[in-house]
Protein backbone atom coordinates (compact mmCIF):
# COMPACT_ATOMS: atom_id res chain seq x y z
CA UNK A 1 0.00 0.00 0.00
CA UNK A 2 1.39 3.53 -1.33
CA UNK A 3 2.07 5.55 1.93
CA UNK A 4 0.54 8.53 0.19
CA UNK A 5 -2.52 7.83 -1.90
CA UNK A 6 -2.80 10.87 -4.40
CA UNK A 7 -5.10 9.06 -6.54
CA UNK A 8 -8.08 6.33 -5.31
CA UNK A 9 -7.62 3.10 -6.52
CA UNK A 10 -11.52 3.01 -6.35
CA UNK A 11 -13.86 6.06 -7.46
CA UNK A 12 -17.29 6.49 -7.82
CA UNK A 13 -17.82 9.14 -10.21
CA UNK A 14 -20.85 9.77 -12.37
CA UNK A 15 -19.07 9.87 -16.11
CA UNK A 16 -22.22 9.09 -18.07
CA UNK A 17 -24.23 11.81 -16.74
CA UNK A 18 -21.96 14.24 -17.95
CA UNK A 19 -22.12 13.06 -21.26
CA UNK A 20 -24.75 15.78 -22.27
CA UNK A 21 -22.24 18.49 -21.19
CA UNK A 22 -19.08 17.12 -23.07
CA UNK A 23 -20.81 16.04 -26.42
CA UNK A 24 -21.57 19.28 -27.10
CA UNK A 25 -18.26 20.69 -25.80
CA UNK A 26 -16.21 18.27 -28.18
CA UNK A 27 -18.51 19.08 -30.87
CA UNK A 28 -18.09 22.27 -30.82
CA UNK A 29 -14.06 21.75 -30.20
CA UNK A 30 -13.77 20.21 -33.71
CA UNK A 31 -16.15 22.41 -34.93
CA UNK A 32 -13.86 25.62 -34.39
CA UNK A 33 -10.76 23.11 -35.37
CA UNK A 34 -12.19 23.21 -39.45
CA UNK A 35 -12.98 26.48 -39.11
CA UNK A 36 -9.10 27.57 -38.28
CA UNK A 37 -7.75 24.99 -40.96
CA UNK A 38 -10.12 26.73 -43.70
CA UNK A 39 -9.83 30.24 -43.01
CA UNK A 40 -6.09 30.54 -41.75
CA UNK A 41 -4.77 27.44 -42.24
CA UNK A 42 -1.36 25.69 -41.34
CA UNK A 43 2.39 27.55 -41.45
CA UNK A 44 3.82 24.75 -43.66
CA UNK A 45 7.83 24.00 -43.00
CA UNK A 46 10.15 23.91 -45.92
CA UNK A 47 9.74 20.52 -45.51
CA UNK A 48 6.21 20.72 -47.41
CA UNK A 49 6.52 23.85 -49.33
CA UNK A 50 9.75 23.79 -49.95
CA UNK A 51 13.18 26.30 -49.91
CA UNK A 52 15.85 26.87 -47.30
CA UNK A 53 15.96 27.66 -43.45
CA UNK A 54 19.07 28.59 -42.28
CA UNK A 55 20.10 29.27 -38.25
CA UNK A 56 22.67 31.18 -37.54
CA UNK A 57 24.27 33.26 -34.61
CA UNK A 58 25.92 36.56 -34.51
CA UNK A 59 29.44 37.72 -32.27
CA UNK A 60 27.31 40.33 -30.72
CA UNK A 61 25.00 40.28 -27.95
CA UNK A 62 21.45 40.96 -30.02
CA UNK A 63 21.45 40.22 -33.81
CA UNK A 64 20.02 42.67 -35.70
CA UNK A 65 17.38 41.62 -37.53
CA UNK A 66 16.04 44.82 -38.99
CA UNK A 67 19.23 45.31 -40.83
CA UNK A 68 19.09 41.14 -41.95
CA UNK A 69 15.94 41.38 -42.89
CA UNK A 70 16.82 45.32 -45.43
CA UNK A 71 20.00 43.08 -46.92
CA UNK A 72 18.48 40.15 -47.55
CA UNK A 73 15.19 41.67 -49.45
CA UNK A 74 17.53 43.65 -51.50
CA UNK A 75 19.37 40.09 -52.77
CA UNK A 76 15.50 39.35 -54.39
CA UNK A 77 16.00 35.77 -53.44
CA UNK A 78 12.29 35.31 -53.29
CA UNK A 79 10.18 35.18 -50.12
CA UNK A 80 12.09 35.87 -46.92
CA UNK A 81 11.24 35.49 -43.01
CA UNK A 82 13.39 36.06 -40.36
CA UNK A 83 12.64 35.93 -36.49
CA UNK A 84 14.37 35.49 -33.49
CA UNK A 85 15.38 31.32 -32.46
CA UNK A 86 15.69 30.79 -28.77
CA UNK A 87 18.08 33.23 -27.42
CA UNK A 88 18.24 37.03 -28.50
CA UNK A 89 22.03 36.06 -30.98
CA UNK A 90 19.94 33.22 -33.00
CA UNK A 91 18.18 33.90 -35.85
CA UNK A 92 16.06 31.58 -38.25
CA UNK A 93 16.45 32.85 -41.99
CA UNK A 94 13.52 30.72 -43.99
CA UNK A 95 13.84 31.32 -47.95
CA UNK A 96 10.69 30.15 -49.95
CA UNK A 97 11.41 28.13 -53.11
CA UNK A 98 12.53 30.44 -55.61
CA UNK A 99 13.38 28.80 -59.16
CA UNK A 100 12.21 24.93 -60.44
CA UNK A 101 15.69 23.41 -59.46
CA UNK A 102 18.42 22.09 -56.71
CA UNK A 103 20.92 24.56 -58.55
CA UNK A 104 18.98 27.65 -58.09
CA UNK A 105 18.54 26.81 -54.82
CA UNK A 106 22.20 26.56 -53.97
CA UNK A 107 22.71 30.19 -55.55
CA UNK A 108 20.36 31.41 -53.47
CA UNK A 109 21.73 30.01 -50.23
CA UNK A 110 25.41 31.22 -51.57
CA UNK A 111 23.76 34.76 -51.87
CA UNK A 112 22.87 35.00 -47.79
CA UNK A 113 25.87 33.37 -46.75
CA UNK A 114 27.44 36.44 -48.40
CA UNK A 115 25.11 38.65 -46.26
CA UNK A 116 25.88 37.34 -43.03
CA UNK A 117 29.07 37.62 -43.43
CA UNK A 118 31.99 37.26 -40.71
CA UNK A 119 29.54 38.56 -38.11
CA UNK A 120 27.28 35.38 -37.89
CA UNK A 121 28.38 31.56 -37.99
CA UNK A 122 25.55 29.20 -39.87
CA UNK A 123 24.51 26.66 -37.41
CA UNK A 124 22.23 24.93 -39.58
CA UNK A 125 21.17 24.60 -42.88
CA UNK A 126 18.09 22.64 -44.37
CA UNK A 127 17.13 22.85 -48.00
CA UNK A 128 14.45 20.96 -49.63
CA UNK A 129 13.64 20.94 -53.13
CA UNK A 130 10.33 21.63 -55.08
CA UNK A 131 10.20 18.13 -55.96
CA UNK A 132 11.10 16.76 -52.42
CA UNK A 133 8.24 18.57 -51.00
CA UNK A 134 5.74 17.29 -53.08
CA UNK A 135 6.72 14.15 -52.50
CA UNK A 136 7.09 14.21 -48.78
CA UNK A 137 3.57 15.56 -49.25
CA UNK A 138 2.21 12.56 -50.61
CA UNK A 139 3.67 10.36 -48.17
CA UNK A 140 2.65 11.73 -45.18
CA UNK A 141 -1.07 11.94 -46.00
CA UNK A 142 -0.57 8.42 -47.25
CA UNK A 143 1.08 7.43 -43.82
CA UNK A 144 -2.07 9.15 -42.01
CA UNK A 145 -4.23 7.26 -44.27
CA UNK A 146 -3.02 4.01 -43.88
CA UNK A 147 -2.79 4.09 -40.29
CA UNK A 148 -6.42 5.17 -39.77
CA UNK A 149 -7.43 2.06 -41.98
CA UNK A 150 -5.41 -0.07 -40.18
CA UNK A 151 -6.51 1.09 -36.94
CA UNK A 152 -10.01 0.67 -38.20
CA UNK A 153 -9.29 -2.99 -39.35
CA UNK A 154 -7.91 -3.96 -36.27
CA UNK A 155 -10.18 -2.69 -34.06
CA UNK A 156 -13.20 -4.30 -36.28
CA UNK A 157 -11.68 -7.70 -36.05
CA UNK A 158 -10.90 -7.15 -32.24
CA UNK A 159 -13.82 -6.06 -30.99
CA UNK A 160 -17.23 -4.96 -32.48
CA UNK A 161 -18.37 -2.26 -34.89
CA UNK A 162 -19.44 -0.12 -32.02
CA UNK A 163 -15.78 -0.09 -30.57
CA UNK A 164 -14.37 0.06 -33.72
CA UNK A 165 -16.29 3.21 -34.60
CA UNK A 166 -15.81 4.68 -31.08
CA UNK A 167 -12.26 4.47 -31.11
CA UNK A 168 -11.85 6.13 -35.04
CA UNK A 169 -14.14 9.14 -34.00
CA UNK A 170 -12.42 9.42 -30.84
CA UNK A 171 -9.20 9.18 -32.27
CA UNK A 172 -9.83 11.79 -34.46
CA UNK A 173 -11.54 14.06 -31.65
CA UNK A 174 -7.79 14.23 -30.64
CA UNK A 175 -6.06 15.21 -34.02
CA UNK A 176 -8.09 17.84 -34.66
CA UNK A 177 -7.68 19.26 -31.45
CA UNK A 178 -4.05 18.70 -31.65
CA UNK A 179 -3.87 20.34 -35.29
CA UNK A 180 -6.36 23.34 -34.07
CA UNK A 181 -3.01 24.20 -31.89
CA UNK A 182 -0.92 24.07 -34.89
CA UNK A 183 -3.11 26.09 -36.75
CA UNK A 184 -3.83 28.62 -34.15
CA UNK A 185 -0.72 29.61 -32.64
CA UNK A 186 0.81 29.26 -36.22
CA UNK A 187 3.39 26.30 -34.93
CA UNK A 188 5.57 25.48 -38.47
CA UNK A 189 4.17 22.03 -39.77
CA UNK A 190 6.70 19.77 -40.82
CA UNK A 191 7.54 16.15 -40.75
CA UNK A 192 8.16 16.30 -37.25
CA UNK A 193 4.99 17.32 -36.47
CA UNK A 194 3.25 14.16 -38.58
CA UNK A 195 5.33 12.04 -36.04
CA UNK A 196 3.55 14.05 -33.33
CA UNK A 197 0.86 13.41 -35.03
CA UNK A 198 0.70 9.41 -35.39
CA UNK A 199 2.34 9.37 -31.82
CA UNK A 200 -0.61 11.04 -30.90
CA UNK A 201 -2.97 9.05 -32.56
CA UNK A 202 -1.37 5.30 -30.95
CA UNK A 203 -1.40 7.14 -27.05
CA UNK A 204 -5.19 7.61 -27.76
CA UNK A 205 -5.91 4.39 -28.88
CA UNK A 206 -4.16 3.05 -26.11
CA UNK A 207 -6.14 4.58 -23.32
CA UNK A 208 -9.01 3.60 -25.44
CA UNK A 209 -8.36 0.06 -26.06
CA UNK A 210 -7.82 -0.21 -22.01
CA UNK A 211 -10.98 1.08 -21.46
CA UNK A 212 -12.93 -1.19 -24.19
CA UNK A 213 -11.66 -4.26 -23.11
CA UNK A 214 -12.88 -3.80 -18.93
CA UNK A 215 -16.48 -2.83 -21.01
CA UNK A 216 -16.48 -5.77 -23.49
CA UNK A 217 -15.54 -7.83 -20.25
CA UNK A 218 -18.46 -6.84 -18.21
CA UNK A 219 -21.04 -6.89 -20.99
CA UNK A 220 -20.38 -10.53 -21.86
CA UNK A 221 -21.05 -11.14 -17.86
CA UNK A 222 -23.51 -8.66 -16.94
CA UNK A 223 -26.21 -9.05 -19.83
CA UNK A 224 -29.08 -7.57 -17.53
CA UNK A 225 -27.02 -4.37 -15.93
CA UNK A 226 -28.14 -1.24 -18.07
CA UNK A 227 -25.02 0.03 -20.25
CA UNK A 228 -24.85 3.50 -18.78
CA UNK A 229 -24.34 1.80 -14.43
CA UNK A 230 -22.44 -0.75 -16.27
CA UNK A 231 -19.90 2.07 -18.10
CA UNK A 232 -19.57 3.92 -15.02
CA UNK A 233 -18.05 1.14 -13.27
CA UNK A 234 -15.72 0.15 -16.11
CA UNK A 235 -14.32 3.56 -16.70
CA UNK A 236 -13.88 4.06 -12.62
CA UNK A 237 -12.09 0.51 -12.83
CA UNK A 238 -9.29 1.85 -15.42
CA UNK A 239 -9.78 5.84 -14.35
CA UNK A 240 -6.61 5.43 -11.61
CA UNK A 241 -4.56 3.75 -14.10
CA UNK A 242 -5.35 6.25 -16.99
CA UNK A 243 -4.43 8.77 -14.85
CA UNK A 244 -1.58 8.37 -13.52
CA UNK A 245 -0.07 7.13 -16.80
CA UNK A 246 -1.27 10.35 -18.82
CA UNK A 247 0.06 12.32 -15.77
CA UNK A 248 3.55 11.04 -16.14
CA UNK A 249 3.50 11.42 -20.06
CA UNK A 250 2.22 14.91 -19.19
CA UNK A 251 5.21 16.05 -17.16
CA UNK A 252 7.94 13.96 -19.51
CA UNK A 253 6.54 16.17 -22.52
CA UNK A 254 6.22 19.20 -20.47
CA UNK A 255 10.03 18.77 -19.82
CA UNK A 256 10.90 18.08 -23.15
CA UNK A 257 8.87 21.30 -24.03
CA UNK A 258 10.72 23.71 -21.86
CA UNK A 259 14.17 22.32 -22.25
CA UNK A 260 14.04 20.50 -25.48
CA UNK A 261 15.25 23.25 -27.31
CA UNK A 262 13.63 25.19 -29.89
CA UNK A 263 13.96 22.80 -32.52
CA UNK A 264 11.72 20.26 -30.73
CA UNK A 265 9.23 23.06 -29.02
CA UNK A 266 6.84 22.16 -31.59
CA UNK A 267 6.84 18.70 -31.39
CA UNK A 268 6.77 18.89 -27.35
CA UNK A 269 4.02 21.14 -27.50
CA UNK A 270 1.82 19.14 -29.36
CA UNK A 271 2.34 15.83 -27.64
CA UNK A 272 1.91 17.71 -24.25
CA UNK A 273 -1.94 18.81 -25.29
CA UNK A 274 -1.89 15.61 -27.32
CA UNK A 275 -1.48 13.57 -23.92
CA UNK A 276 -4.36 15.94 -22.46
CA UNK A 277 -6.94 16.11 -24.68
CA UNK A 278 -6.52 11.67 -24.79
CA UNK A 279 -7.47 11.32 -21.68
CA UNK A 280 -10.35 13.54 -21.61
CA UNK A 281 -11.58 11.71 -24.94
CA UNK A 282 -11.00 8.43 -23.21
CA UNK A 283 -12.97 9.22 -20.36
CA UNK A 284 -15.73 11.62 -21.77
CA UNK A 285 -15.90 10.09 -25.49
CA UNK A 286 -15.19 6.90 -26.28
CA UNK A 287 -17.03 5.11 -23.55
CA UNK A 288 -20.01 7.61 -23.68
CA UNK A 289 -20.63 6.68 -27.43
CA UNK A 290 -21.06 3.17 -27.42
CA UNK A 291 -24.37 4.31 -25.71
CA UNK A 292 -25.69 6.30 -29.18
CA UNK A 293 -23.89 3.78 -30.89
CA UNK A 294 -26.75 1.22 -29.75
CA UNK A 295 -24.46 -0.97 -28.00
CA UNK A 296 -25.74 -4.52 -26.79
CA UNK A 297 -25.23 -7.01 -24.14
CA UNK A 298 -26.33 -9.46 -27.03
CA UNK A 299 -24.11 -8.35 -29.29
CA UNK A 300 -20.68 -9.31 -27.43
CA UNK A 301 -20.05 -13.13 -27.90
CA UNK A 302 -20.03 -14.98 -24.01
CA UNK A 303 -16.55 -16.32 -23.22
CA UNK A 304 -15.46 -19.06 -20.30
CA UNK A 305 -16.37 -17.30 -17.05
CA UNK A 306 -13.15 -17.47 -14.49
CA UNK A 307 -15.15 -18.24 -11.70
CA UNK A 308 -11.72 -17.49 -9.61
CA UNK A 309 -11.53 -13.95 -10.70
CA UNK A 310 -12.07 -11.79 -7.39
CA UNK A 311 -13.83 -9.40 -9.70
CA UNK A 312 -16.11 -11.92 -11.15
CA UNK A 313 -17.00 -12.65 -7.53
CA UNK A 314 -17.67 -8.77 -6.71
CA UNK A 315 -19.22 -7.67 -10.06
CA UNK A 316 -21.52 -11.01 -9.44
CA UNK A 317 -22.23 -9.83 -5.81
CA UNK A 318 -23.31 -6.51 -7.99
CA UNK A 319 -25.74 -8.25 -10.16
CA UNK A 320 -27.79 -10.21 -7.70
CA UNK A 321 -27.75 -7.21 -5.95
CA UNK A 322 -29.52 -5.21 -8.30
CA UNK A 323 -32.12 -8.32 -9.39
CA UNK A 324 -32.69 -8.70 -5.50
CA UNK A 325 -33.63 -4.57 -5.55
CA UNK A 326 -35.67 -5.43 -8.42
CA UNK A 327 -37.68 -8.18 -7.08
CA UNK A 328 -38.45 -6.52 -3.72
CA UNK A 329 -39.74 -3.57 -6.26
CA UNK A 330 -37.13 -0.82 -4.38
CA UNK A 331 -36.19 1.70 -6.62
CA UNK A 332 -32.24 1.97 -7.45
CA UNK A 333 -31.92 5.50 -5.04
CA UNK A 334 -33.62 3.73 -2.23
CA UNK A 335 -30.95 0.59 -2.40
CA UNK A 336 -28.92 0.51 0.40
CA UNK A 337 -24.82 1.53 -0.03
CA UNK A 338 -23.61 -2.18 0.35
CA UNK A 339 -22.14 -3.73 -2.36
CA UNK A 340 -19.29 -2.76 -4.91
CA UNK A 341 -17.99 -0.19 -5.55
CA UNK A 342 -16.89 2.10 -8.93
CA UNK A 343 -13.73 -0.01 -9.01
CA UNK A 344 -14.78 -3.24 -8.63
CA UNK A 345 -13.22 -3.79 -5.18
CA UNK A 346 -16.13 -5.30 -2.50
CA UNK A 347 -16.71 -3.14 0.60
CA UNK A 348 -19.06 -4.95 3.18
CA UNK A 349 -20.68 -3.89 6.07
CA UNK A 350 -22.06 -6.30 8.76
CA UNK A 351 -20.40 -7.36 12.47
CA UNK A 352 -17.79 -8.48 14.06
CA UNK A 353 -17.51 -11.90 16.03
CA UNK A 354 -17.90 -9.59 19.15
CA UNK A 355 -21.21 -8.31 17.79
CA UNK A 356 -19.56 -4.98 16.93
CA UNK A 357 -20.06 -3.52 13.58
CA UNK A 358 -16.67 -3.83 11.71
CA UNK A 359 -16.70 -0.49 10.21
CA UNK A 360 -16.82 -1.36 6.48
CA UNK A 361 -19.29 0.17 5.19
CA UNK A 362 -19.07 0.64 1.06
CA UNK A 363 -19.76 3.49 -0.98
CA UNK A 364 -23.00 3.86 -2.69
CA UNK A 365 -23.49 1.83 -6.11
CA UNK A 366 -23.28 4.12 -9.36
CA UNK A 367 -26.74 5.50 -9.79
CA UNK A 368 -28.09 5.27 -13.77
CA UNK A 369 -27.27 7.66 -15.61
Amino acid sequence: MPLIDYIPAQTNIHFMRLRHWTFPFSAALSIVACLLFAIHGFNLGIDFKGGTLIEAQTSQQQADIGALREHLTDLDVGDVQIQEFGSPRDVLIRIGAFGTTDEAQQAILAKVQGVLGTDYSVRRVETVGPSVSGELVRQSILALVLGAVAVLGYLWFRFEWQFAVGAIVTTMHDIFVTLMIYSAFGIDFDLTSIAAILTIMGYSLNDTVVVYDRIREMLRRYKKLPLPELLDIAVNATFSRTIIVSTTTFFATLALYFFGGEVLRGFSLAMTVGVVIGTYSTIFVAAPILIHLGLRASTVSLPTKDAADPEVKELDELVKLEAKDAAAGVPPEAAPATGVSAGGGSNKGGKGKNGKPNGKAGPARPAKA
